[in-house]
């Protein structure tokens, strides 16, 4: 498939080699006891930013057809490779480190799992499940179901999500997860949906920049299915899908 490369971004960036010794060069190291005498503990700033790539907006044909659009928006090779270069990155930004990855449960979790193999680095990995209040939109409060296992206290955190939408919920979590005086701490996001943003919330990773779209499949669900889908499709109408799933398209084994 094409994918378009953000225009905003200097073209050598985003098809540059990784250099684990120039990224060392360019940013300070993390160091976990200089980390744990600085404030804060959440850095804005990260080591190296993940290139985010834009994707196109719906088919023209089908909008024009008044047809409900569902579409690939990242295809199985698209997604493995942008994963890999992830994983890369990681794996240069954390050399002689071993972070505990986060991930909240349950849409990260094929990312996460793929994004584990990929950056092939000694880490660590724990869960947090949150439920969401009816405020939850305007505040970004949620109540935590499930706390993680492992003590962050000192210890580089790198927060994985599935897509970063309005940043409210983000910015709790960040701010529930700051307070434990991890020695670093980053956010990876697989997906950014910018057009929804109401807080700004720093991405130290980050694997495409999408359109204002409903997505699901790689883990994120249309109901609670089709999380196991290697593709991320794109849905114009999702009122119409749920009133015919036949508009979905049959996996490809």
């Amino acid at each position: 498939m094409t994918v378009e490369r953000d225009a905003a971004e200097p073209p050598r960036d985003a098809e540059a080699p990784l250099d684990a010794a120039a990224a060392r060069d360019a940013e300070p190291p993390l160091d976990a006891a200089a980390a744990r005498d600085a404030e804060p503990p959440l850095e804005a700033t990260p080591a190296r930013r993940a290139v985010a790539v834009r994707l196109p907006e719906p088919p023209a044909e089908a909008r024009r057809a008044g047809v409900p659009a569902v579409w690939t928006l990242l295809d199985r090779p698209t997604l493995r490779a942008r994963v890999a270069e992830l994983g890369a990155r990681l794996r240069a930004d954390y050399q002689g480190l071993e972070p505990i990855l986060v991930s909240v449960l349950r849409g990260a979790v094929v990312f996460l799992a793929d994004l584990v193999r990929a950056a092939a680095m000694p880490c660590q990995v724990d869960f947090m499940a949150v439920q969401r209040f009816l405020t939850s939109d305007e505040t970004g409060v949620v109540r935590i179901l499930k706390d993680l296992e492992l003590d962050v206290t000192g210890a580089h955190v790198v927060l994985v999500e599935d897509v970063v939408d309005t940043g409210l919920t983000l910015s709790y979590i960040l701010e529930v997860l700051g307070a434990r005086r991890p020695a670093s701490l980053r956010v990876c996001t697989l997906l950014d949906r910018r057009a929804r943003r109401l807080v700004e919330v720093p991405l130290a990773y980050v694997g495409f920049e999408i359109p204002d779209t409903f997505v699901f499949g790689y883990g994120l669900d249309l109901d609670e299915r089709e999380r196991g889908r290697d593709e991320i499709l794109a849905i114009a109408d999702p009122e119409a899908v749920r009133r015919d799933p036949g508009l979905v398209p049959p996996r490809r084994y």
